[in-house]
């Protein structure tokens, strides 16, 4: 199972927030590819990029900072959210050296969306599932609908998305453990991959993920507890390898 780092931007910096609120931010870095830096030294063998202006404003917004982390790794895989709305986003990041392109609130605003992108892009679309309570959130997270996580994978597996990653924004950034029944009933309903999101504190999350990974859980994002160091990176991605 991979540990994988997420660096969050906004206004160019690398960022932490609440529950996804804009005005409830820490910046840990105005660097993002030393931050990069930090996270491959540590071993990380995949990257999580959020562009979070991007997410509220519905466009890239944070494009220079996450072309520079991809043209100085350009052999790391990376995957990359916020803010994609059309074929033209996607296939600038992926021009740009992004592996994977996250579709977060336009899938569930227009699920077709996803359809035509798997089928122009195929192997380089996930997408993003954020939920509070079992139902799914958009537009940065300020508007929960009325679908159902599990209903919408299922109609996004059909699509043929590379992986869904899963966000119980009720935990993100709070430091709370991750909901790892949730993440596990959602990875044992579909045959896609599942990156949990949120939550993570420890060690004893990642361990608790690696016990139910074999359900389809390929890897896991931590964000606030490898910046705050509750979380040594190195470790966790050594529990997650099964050797330690």
């Amino acid at each position: 199972m991979l540990l994988i780092p997420a660096i969050d931007l906004k206004d160019g910096k690398c960022v932490r927030l609440r529950q996804g609120r804009m005005d409830d931010e820490t910046v840990f870095s105005d660097d993002p590819v030393e931050m990069a830096a930090r996270w491959v030294d540590a071993g990380a063998r995949r990257l999580h990029l959020v562009d979070l202006n991007g997410a509220f404003a519905g466009e890239p917004v944070n494009g220079d900072a996450i072309r520079a982390i991809t043209a100085a790794y350009p052999d790391l895989p990376i995957q990359v959210g916020g803010g994609i709305r059309d074929e033209r986003t996607i296939a600038a990041y992926l021009d740009s050296g992004v592996t994977w392109c996250i579709i977060g609130t336009q899938a569930v605003k227009e699920p077709e969306f996803v359809s035509r992108a798997c089928h122009a892009f195929p192997g380089n679309v996930i997408v993003g599932l954020d939920a509070k309570d079992g139902q799914v959130a958009i537009n940065g997270w300020a508007v929960v609908t009325d679908h159902r996580v599990e209903d919408l994978a299922r109609r996004f597996e059909s699509d043929g998305v590379d992986a869904i990653v899963y966000t119980d924004i009720g935990r993100d950034g709070m430091m709370s453990g991750c909901n790892i029944e949730a993440t596990k009933r959602l990875a044992d309903g579909i045959a896609v991959p599942v990156i949990a999101s949120g939550g993570i504190t420890g060690l004893d999350d990642i361990r608790a993920l690696v016990a139910v990974a074999d359900s389809g859980i390929i890897g896991a994002i931590t964000g606030r507890a490898i910046y705050e160091g509750t979380l040594d990176f190195a470790e966790g991605q050594r529990i997650a390898d099964g050797e330690a």
